[in-house]
C-alpha cells in the first residue's frame, strides 16, 4: 500500500514541481492529499504573484488537480485545527489535514514549521520535496523517470525536453532529485 503524503501549498505552487508530485501520485507511488485551504493558499499566491494569469486558467488548473488525483481532497479536519501545536499557528490546518488523512508524511519546504516533536505524536514526518522524491527514486526510479518524461511530452508551447524539465525542477529546489535522475540517465545511455 502506497504511503499517504499531504502536500503543503509551497510544494503545489511551482507548476513543474506540482506536475511531478501529482504524476507520482497518479502512478501509484503515493496517495496524495491536500485540503481546500491549502489550494486556496496556492491559488491566492499565484493570483498575487502572477497577475498575468487569468482567473479562468487558475480555476481550470485547480479543477484539473482535483480530477487528476482521486480522493486527494481532505475534508472534516477543521475541528482538529485548534488542537494542533506548531511553531506557526497558521500551519495548524496543514497538520490537522494530515492527521485527518492519516498521512505518513507532510511534504513541505518549511521543515522548521513542522518539527518532529510536534508531528511524532501523530506518526507523521515532514520531508522536503527533494528528500521525498529522492526516496521515491530509490524505490521506483523508472516510474519517477517516466513521470518526468510525461511532463516533457506534455509541453507544447514551446515543446519541452527532459533536460528542460530537469532544469526547471532544479530551479524549484530539487537538487538531489535532479542529480539522481541525471546520473540514472547517464547510466541508461552508457
Amino acid at each position: 500500500m502506497a504511503s499517504v503524503a499531504l502536500y503543503d501549498a509551497n510544494v503545489l505552487y511551482p507548476s513543474t514541481l506540482r506536475d511531478l508530485v501529482i504524476r507520482v501520485a497518479q502512478a501509484g507511488l503515493v496517495r496524495a492529499k491536500w485540503s481546500n485551504r491549502i489550494l486556496d493558499e496556492v491559488f491566492d499566491n499565484l493570483r498575487r504573484n502572477r497577475p498575468e494569469l487569468p482567473d479562468e486558467s487558475l480555476e481550470r488548473t485547480r479543477a484539473l488537480m482535483l480530477a487528476a488525483v482521486r480522493d486527494a481532497l481532505v475534508t472534516g479536519h477543521e475541528p482538529l485545527i485548534d488542537a494542533m501545536r506548531l511553531p506557526d499557528p497558521d500551519d495548524r490546518h496543514v497538520l490537522a489535514a494530515a492527521v485527518r488523512a492519516r498521512a505518513d508524511v507532510i511534504v513541505t519546504w518549511n521543515l522548521r514549521d513542522f518539527p518532529s516533536a510536534a508531528l511524532g505524536e501523530w506518526g507523521i514526518q515532514a520531508k522536503s520535496p527533494d528528500v521525498f522524491l529522492a526516496d521515491l527514486i530509490e524505490v521506483e526510479k523508472k516510474v519517477v523517470w517516466a513521470c518526468v518524461q510525461q511532463i516533457a511530452d506534455s509541453w507544447r508551447r514551446p515543446p519541452g525536453t527532459i533536460e528542460d524539465v530537469l532544469a526547471r525542477l532544479e530551479r524549484n529546489g530539487l537538487v538531489q532529485v535532479v542529480a539522481e535522475l541525471r546520473s540514472s540517465d547517464a547510466d541508461r545511455l552508457g
